[in-house]
């Protein structure tokens, strides 16, 4: 479509008024309230519960948490009512009435941990600057007085000469 085609743009409005818009709206606040367990759920059931339980919806006062594990299911239900008291103490005008408990096998919860091996370093690291070069960079670093400020940029230095090597081959 051409820009002559189209309609004028209409004048932009200020972020602030569409935020008071949207605030405005009926209801809102309440939603809001009640959407807070997403942001207190680590709190209120720990770091070991949260990294294999989590909130997936909020709908008509009920909860629904993912679980990843059945082991977990049957923990999680023996604890629903400590949670749902820990919850409504916690924010108090939720209306949040019931815990609704659903095993998934999505990887939306919290993964363990896998150990990664440390990548290689670039080739380009590796590459060894001539004593000239190295003398410049001294030079260069000789009004510097604090020595940690010193030996980071002798590092950012060196790692942009080596790179410099790198591309003009």
């Amino acid at each position: 479509m051409k820009r002559s085609d189209r309609a004028p743009m209409k004048q932009a409005e200020r972020v602030g008024s569409l935020i008071k818009q949207i605030l405005g709206q009926p209801g809102f606040g309440e939603q809001i309230t009640r959407h807070q367990a997403w942001l207190v759920w680590d709190q209120l059931v720990g770091e070991q519960i949260a990294a294999r339980a989590r909130p997936l919806k909020l709908r008509k006062g009920v909860l629904e948490i993912q679980v990843d594990h059945p082991v977990w299911m049957q923990q999680l239900q023996m604890m629903k009512l400590q949670i749902l008291e820990k919850i409504n103490a916690k924010i108090p005008n939720a209306g949040i009435t019931d815990i609704y408990l659903r095993q998934t096998r999505s990887s939306q919860t919290h993964q363990p941990l896998k150990i990664q091996q440390t990548p290689e370093p670039p080739a380009w690291t590796k590459i060894e600057l001539t004593d000239a070069e190295k003398k410049l960079i001294e030079e260069e670093l000789s009004p510097v007085k604090n020595s940690e400020l010193k030996h980071e940029m002798r590092e950012l230095f060196t790692r942009q000469k080596q790179l410099d090597k790198v591309r003009e081959n």
